[in-house]
């Protein structure tokens, strides 16, 4: 015997970025929190709209440039003052100023690739597969449908009400779509 699949959510088609910014406001106010909007262009305020936390990222990438620089002034002062030590022009055997160069380029080193890896970690990449494939008018979302999804892990998520409530909103296509 077959299992019956599971749900991942329903998926409420919008034809203007007002309709779906309306949409999201309307669902957060009713309690919906698990939520995901595409759009094929960035609509200010819809973050806000919808709730979303502000990024750990920055942090991240301060810590990654700090430790850039702490091994850049660490590296420099070991081969100049311990491995290496060579008077030349009677010039201390680790000098700041020269090492300024190296020092930036490394803290800019560390930060870039901290904010690439860690925005691949986050964002949860490489991902093959999402279940808005399985959405019947999946491929119209980057081109000019604008569409929201209400996650059937919502605590508040209920298929008929939740159809119901994204009909009230005015979306043209209502599908449920399996995970």
């Amino acid at each position: 015997m077959a299992e019956k699949p599971s749900i991942h959510g329903l998926v409420a088609d919008f034809d203007s970025p007002e309709r779906l910014m309306g949409a999201i406001k309307a669902a957060r106010k009713a309690g919906y929190s698990k939520m995901e909007a595409y759009t094929p262009f960035p609509i200010h305020g819809i973050d806000d709209a919808m709730g979303a936390k502000q990024s750990n990222l920055g942090y991240f990438v301060v810590c990654g440039g700090a430790v850039g620089m702490t091994i850049a002034i660490l590296l420099q002062w070991w081969t100049g003052a311990v491995a290496y030590p060579l008077v030349i022009a009677g010039k201390p055997f680790f000098s700041f100023e020269p090492s300024i160069p190296i020092i930036f380029e490394l803290t800019v080193l560390f930060s870039a690739f901290v904010a690439v890896f860690g925005m691949i970690a986050m964002n949860g990449l490489p991902r093959l597969y999402h279940p808005i494939f399985n959405y019947s008018g999946h491929k119209a979302i980057t081109d000019d449908r604008f569409v929201l999804i209400i996650e059937a892990s919502d605590r508040e998520f209920d298929a008929t009400a939740t159809r119901d409530f994204l009909a009230a909103q005015g979306a043209d296509k209502l599908e449920l779509i399996e995970a």
